[in-house]
């Protein structure tokens, strides 16, 4: 059974690259390494959720919605695309930051502010009261808001990764390559789910690993199972159960979420150095550095290969230029 893909509309450079990594598999001396570049899908610097953003501004759009609100941290790549899917298709946009304004608008913030988003701080409140405060001034407005759920992990989102795996299989396919393991970072769950589902539907072979940024791996599980479940019966796949081919660790967390560690440093001097990539402090430069201490104690071998599914970020490098 095929998905029955929702309209879209178009915001992404696709198909994104798949290249190989070869100076960082001969320094590793493991697997053959090669890298899906979801960083350049385009949009205000790219990123993951650029393909999620094509589906709920579709959804938004459709609903007769001229406004978009949603939420994340200061830092957060999801606000800063969707910010620029907002200015790309003509609608407004507000935002919901986690805390308090920084003292330094650096990073992603400013290019949600260049971009033309409205902030909001939630404080020390709770983010979904400060989102229907914002909700109901714009309604107030005359407005017609449209809420996307942080990362854009709904069902609507997440059908942006299943059609990715469309992409990648079809490229690995004219490639003749051959991947053992997808890695990438997982967070919200949307990436994930999409990826899980996207996988069982396309025929991929291979595992589909989550390196956990932030939650425990019993719980991420848990959410991701319940998303791809879901986003199946959305796609009209019927009730597709997924549960066994979530895979995720959450061995490399280390101090919490956004907080830069040796494992993080190592990576994105790594990628940069032997590559010329860039990867971010909080999502890819922790799931790649998870990969590459799994490599180095003998998780991954030689023979295997193995693919790194960069989901951007790179934009809020800057504002941790103190912890890099």
């Amino acid at each position: 059974m095929k998905p029955n893909y929702p309209n879209r509309v178009t915001l992404a450079h696709l198909p994104t690259p798949v290249e190989r990594l070869e100076r960082l598999s001969k320094h590793l001396n493991g697997p053959e390494l090669l890298i899906k570049r979801d960083d350049q899908t385009g949009l205000a610097t790219g990123g993951n959720k650029t393909r999620k953003l094509e589906f709920l501004v579709a959804a938004a759009l459709a609903q007769g919605c001229d406004h978009l609100v949603t939420t994340g941290a200061p830092q957060s790549n999801h606000c800063r695309q969707t910010a620029a899917a907002a200015a790309r298709c003509g609608l407004g946009c507000s935002l919901v930051l986690r805390g308090s304004p920084p003292a330094q608008i650096t990073g992603n913030l400013l290019l949600d502010r260049l971009l033309g988003a409205h902030l909001y701080w939630s404080g020390s409140r709770p983010g979904s009261e400060r989102i229907d405060e914002v909700v109901a001034n714009l309604k107030a407005m005359g407005r017609a808001p449209y809420i996307i759920p942080l990362g854009g992990s709904n069902v609507v989102g997440a059908a942006g990764y299943v059609l990715a795996m469309r992409e990648l299989t079809e490229q690995l396919a004219a490639l003749q390559q051959n991947v053992d393991f997808i890695v990438f970072a997982s967070s919200s769950g949307g990436t994930h789910a999409g990826l899980v589902l996207g996988a069982q539907v396309y025929g991929f072979r291979g595992q589909v690993l989550g390196m956990s940024v932030d939650h425990p791996a019993g719980e991420l599980m848990r959410n991701v199972s319940a998303l791809a479940t879901a986003t199946a019966t959305h796609l009209g796949l019927g009730t597709l159960s997924v549960a066994d081919s979530v895979v995720v660790n959450d061995d490399y967390l280390g101090d919490g979420y956004a907080q830069v560690g040796d494992t993080e440093r190592e990576a994105i001097r790594l990628l940069a150095q032997l590559e010329g990539i860039l990867l971010d402090p909080v999502y890819t430069g922790r799931a790649m550095g998870g990969l590459i201490d799994l490599i180095r104690w003998g998780a991954f071998t030689r023979g295997q290969t193995v693919l790194f599914w960069h989901t951007g970020g790179t934009a809020a490098l800057p504002a941790f230029a103190d912890k890099l």
